[in-house]
């Protein structure tokens, strides 16, 4: 692996951390025990679109992880009903300790019985681990009592048992059960899910993308693939003119001002004023998105003229507004289109639009949102052997990768989706070319975007009656994304040649209620978006996917739409799962078979070589 000189040099690095043979014995050891346990489990999540009561309770239900483990633990000696209470309690301790304790149902013996309960709970999900990563997991003001009580052994003289039950009588005595009982609620939900993945689009439709990005900030280990709607707000933080103006109409179209005003700082008070005086509108937020949609034809029609590489040519249409009333566009609904100038914006439009601008390059907690979705997220993952990313691989109508220009050379593939990656994260420095932060529309809304691949149809949508002209044509991916073969050349160009690799995929919402189904090309790529969003419910039939990957294979569960905390809280109601398929490994998954573990292997290998290096001294 080395020349006798690199292999010298490397082995003295490795002496720095291991000082002795012993050191040396003792890490290969433990490394080899470590590669040995049970991979942990991946958790998959796409398209939350900003609802954060349901995206909180999957997250604190952990797809319907806890319940399992709590019916495997207690079926046998516990009732349905208080398995179920147990599971909201640990879902939402706090609050359902205040519940309880209004209705006059916790004394001692319902903490020592609880309490007892949960600890069950949290040592059967932390036998997977070893008992220095469940250590770093534990919260700091009781990791030493937590700790002793998840390894307390029956002995000969019940020494142990003893021991653990005072350790509980003096926590209850104390009155420090209610946080304990937070703190083994928070462990338990902690070991459930070892990894996180969000395939994109957690902004837009539901107006609370804020909270949930607030509560993933601190989430102990996660990837995120960017999606169409997530750029689009990034686009909006790097001072894109184009990708400030959707945002906001679309977040004025789902009556979602809130999270501009009250989360993001982002007044709209002045757009509503203009609107209303310039269309003739009363209502300010129907005002509001009609001025900004004229506002952002201007803006994308500029961002087309300049840049004929993006191939958009067919989405002007402010320049053709007299031949477009044959299909009922009011020309009246333009009034602040020059016909010899139809995409500039008028003075007003000017001063509204450098005002917003502002806003959204200075806001400070939209950019803590936004360098964290820059720091944990790309546009696509390699990760366990399976290929992560939102929307598509661009291809043609022959099913081969699609060429775009960029930067004076085409791209296509990975090396696009590499160079898309790119010029998406030269957008967010001080100063960058006006051509990096152009393109972060393109990525939104382009038809050959990875993150979009379909032809948009904004216009269409907003102005003309004849709903056969809002049809969108979708890059032909995702007409040949069924086929088996055609998943595995992905695959391949990623550097996938498993049989056991998967594409897991978001962005086009699956319609179970039309009998649509989630699992394409015999089971190579997962379409997880199942309409998470109440917007999409209805249509879908359903409240969206997981997919769970342990060591005992794949399932992707399909949710019923949540109710509400409220609901959970008094009722146990929980978001019915169900699972639409598994995918069963024909053996135990460990953790040498994971991509940390496979560094772990070459760790222990290193090892002994500095092992034979001591011994031969």
């Amino acid at each position: 692996m080395y020349n006798d000189k690199g292999n010298t040099k490397y082995l003295k690095l490795l002496k720095q951390n291991y000082s002795s043979s012993q050191d040396v014995i003792r890490e290969i050891v433990n490394l080899s025990a470590i590669i040995n346990l049970p991979k942990g489990t991946e958790f998959f999540l796409s398209d939350i679109h900003g609802e954060y009561e349901a995206f909180l309770h999957i997250m604190n239900n952990c797809s319907g992880v806890i319940k399992e483990k709590v019916d495997l633990i207690f079926k046998d000696t516990i009732s349905d009903y208080d398995r179920q209470e147990l599971c909201t309690l640990i879902y939402y301790p706090r609050e359902k300790m205040a519940l309880l304790d209004e209705q006059g149902k916790i004394d001692s013996d319902w903490y020592a019985m609880t309490l007892n309960q949960l600890i069950l709970v949290a040592k059967l999900l932390s036998s997977k681990y070893t008992r220095s990563k469940v250590r770093k997991a534990l919260p700091e003001e009781y990791a030493y009592i937590i700790d002793e009580l998840l390894h307390a052994q029956e002995d000969e003289d019940a020494n142990q048992v003893r021991y653990h039950k005072q350790i509980l009588k003096t926590i209850i005595d104390l009155e420090d059960a209610d946080e304990f009982i937070i703190a083994l609620s928070a462990l338990i939900k902690r070991l459930a899910v070892d990894h996180l993945h969000i395939v994109g689009d957690v902004f837009d439709r539901g107006g609370s993308a804020d909270k949930i990005l607030d509560l993933l900030y601190d989430y102990h280990s996660l990837d995120i693939e960017w999606g169409n709607h997530d750029i689009l707000w990034m686009g909006a933080a790097c001072g894109n003119d184009a990708c400030i103006c959707n945002v906001i109409r679309n977040n004025l179209k789902y009556n979602n001002v809130e999270i501009l005003e009250n989360a993001y700082g982002i007044s709209l008070r002045q757009l509503m004023l203009f609107g209303m005086k310039t269309y003739g509108i009363e209502d300010g937020i129907e005002a509001a998105r009609a001025a900004i949609t004229v506002m952002l034809f201007k803006l994308e029609g500029q961002l087309i003229l300049a840049h004929p590489e993006y191939e958009m040519g067919n989405r002007l249409m402010l320049d053709r507004l007299d031949e477009l009333q044959d299909v009922g566009v009011d020309r009246k609904r333009f009034p602040t289109v020059d016909d010899e100038r139809p995409y500039a914006l008028s003075d007003e439009e000017t001063v509204i639009m450098r005002k917003l601008h502002r806003q959204f390059v200075t806001g400070q907690r939209l950019h803590k949102h936004v360098r964290f979705l820059y720091d944990k997220g790309g546009m696509y993952n390699v990760y366990n052997g399976n290929l992560l990313y939102h929307g598509c691989v661009p291809v043609d109508s022959n099913g081969a990768f699609d060429k775009l220009y960029i930067d004076g050379e085409f791209y296509h593939g990975r090396a696009l989706l590499d160079k898309c990656d790119e010029k998406a994260r030269a957008a967010y420095v001080d100063n960058p070319y006006k051509d990096d932060v152009d393109f972060m529309w393109f990525l939104w809304g382009g038809e050959k975007s990875p993150l979009c691949g379909r032809r948009l149809k904004t216009f269409e949508m907003e102005y003309v009656t004849d709903k056969s002209m809002w049809e969108e044509p979708s890059n032909p991916y995702y007409s040949r994304y069924y086929d088996k073969s055609f998943c595995c050349q992905i695959l391949h160009e990623f550097g996938l040649y498993d049989d056991d690799a998967h594409i897991i995929n978001g962005h086009t919402p699956v319609h179970a209620i039309e009998g649509e189904n989630p699992v394409r090309a015999n089971g190579k790529l997962f379409v997880i978006d199942g309409g998470f969003c109440r917007a999409m419910n209805k249509k879908t039939g359903i409240a969206g996917y997981t997919l769970i990957y342990n060591s005992h294979g794949l399932r992707l569960k399909a949710h019923t739409p949540f109710t509400s905390v409220e609901d959970a809280l008094i009722n146990n109601t929980d978001i019915e799962t169900s699972s639409e398929v598994e995918e069963n490994d024909k053996r135990r998954m460990l953790v040498k078979d994971t991509d940390i573990g496979k560094r772990l292997i070459g760790e222990i290998d290193d090892l002994h070589k500095l092992l034979e290096n001591y011994r031969r001294l």
